[in-house]
């Protein structure tokens, strides 16, 4: 494919290009797939949008954007093999992105769009000089990526081609993906499992919305017409629909009685099936079910929650941060020497008992300041408390309390060798002992 060629497929729409490609079946399923309407076994329309209405979706959501996007984000550089903290033009950058939006909501965006659309994309600004002086996010349904060939550049295509961009004017934020272009979608991977609690949830909607546990017949022994019988039905609908009839009484004429048919919901694991759903979208999302107010079968204490929240930041959290700052590293900052770093003390430091004993074995090995355990704990600085201690009795090898080496300290007295009693002989060896 030639280059004009790949951009003229980029820049096409999803649905133009399946209904050109002869490989693509035109079935209901590849045409609502490239409306973007997912349907699914459940019957459900599952989209970055309604997903949102599952509660358990919401709230891994909010924890997986809420958390990093409030996490503190610096730049650094490398001075005599010291990380220094930046200062100037890329630091200001990462501390005011936007100009209306702070900090937060942008970084929040970013990565609620990558993680309920697999991408997030963000439109750079330059000033004169070519500096990225603002970030500005872009509706992931607006964008279509590829590459212009075979090892090309890519090319981003905003609103079906009236405008093509390129790394220089965008930067990209892929989430897990498998053609190193773009990221998937984890809601439309995981539309089969999120479409079963939007089904349940439906469910459950309809069944206390009409008032009524169950569902049955009404029998009576006379003949009736069928005017009579439509007659009783709505009269039932009636005297039973909505949550204003609730538990409310009914009188039947004509000998009618009631026969119910279905069983109970919660005979039928309606409430497990939901339960369940919580769990499944845990898995998609990758975050703890306790952090999801889900703690039946989990402990509830303060030390398994705990290590339970280091475990997502180490295992889950980590690696998208990771990916955040070699992006931004790359993208934003280059070519200057400065590369981007979250601050993760906030999350990986314990309770106060814990924080006190660490810095305490640190304070007395000389690894940290006073200073810097008050800044730790945001505190501001002390005079005289950037001095660091160590035991008098460690010392470096070679040298003295005073700090002086061996050949420049004093040196000690010879001292004759105790004479050895004439009494005390050295014990022989069984070699002498045989041999004597």
């Amino acid at each position: 494919m030639t280059v004009f060629g790949s951009v003229r497929s980029a820049r096409a729409p999803r649905a133009a290009v399946a209904a050109e490609n002869p490989a693509v079946p035109l079935t209901d399923t590849t045409l609502l797939d490239a409306l973007g309407i997912s349907k699914n076994l459940s019957g459900t329309n599952v989209t970055e949008i309604t997903a949102l209405g599952v509660p358990a979706v919401w709230r891994a959501m909010q924890v997986s954007c809420n958390v990093p996007a409030a996490l503190p984000l610096h730049g650094y550089r490398e001075v005599e093999n010291a990380r220094v903290r930046a200062v100037g033009h890329s630091a200001r950058l990462l501390d005011d992105p936007h100009p209306d939006m702070t900090p937060f909501e942008l970084w929040q965006t970013a990565f609620f769009h990558k993680r309920g659309w697999g991408n997030a994309y963000l439109r750079k600004l330059r000033n004169p000089l070519g500096q990225v002086v603002e970030l500005w996010p872009i509706y992931p349904n607006r964008v279509k990526v590829g590459r212009e060939s075979e090892g090309g550049r890519k090319v981003y295509s905003i609103d079906g081609g009236r405008e093509v961009l390129s790394d220089n004017e965008i930067l990209h934020l892929p989430g897990l993906g498998y053609d190193g272009i773009c990221g998937v979608s984890p809601i439309r991977a995981a539309r089969e499992s999120i479409g079963m609690a939007l089904a349940a949830q439906e469910y459950g909607a309809r069944l206390f919305g009409s008032g009524s546990l169950a569902t049955g017949v009404l029998q009576t022994e006379q003949r009736l017409t069928q005017r009579q019988a439509d007659q009783l039905a709505a009269r039932w609908k009636d005297k039973r629909t909505g949550l204003e009839s609730a538990h409310g009484t009914v009188v039947l004429d004509k000998g009618a009685t009631f026969q119910q048919l279905s069983i109970n919901p919660d005979d039928a694991q309606f409430l497990e099936s939901r339960r369940f759903q919580v769990v499944e979208v845990c898995r998609w999302f990758g975050i703890p079910p306790f952090l999801m107010f889900e703690t039946e079968k989990s402990t509830s204490w303060g030390t398994g929650l705990e290590q339970q929240a280091l475990g997502w930041v180490k295992f889950d959290l980590g690696p998208e941060l990771t990916a955040m700052e070699q992006r931004l590293t790359k993208h934003v900052l280059r070519p200057t020497p400065i590369y981007a770093k979250y601050a993760l003390e906030g999350l990986l430091r314990g309770d106060s008992a814990a924080r006190a004993a660490f810095y305490k074995s640190m304070w007395e090995l000389g690894a940290l300041s006073t200073n810097e355990i008050r800044a730790y704990e945001e505190q501001s600085p002390v005079e005289g408390g950037d001095v660091r201690y160590r035991p008098l009795n460690f010392g470096e090898l070679g040298t003295t309390d005073n700090g002086s080496t061996d050949e420049s300290a004093p040196a000690a007295p010879d001292r004759p060798e105790p004479a050895r009693p004439a009494q005390l002989a050295p014990v022989p060896t069984i070699q002498e002992e045989r041999y004597a």
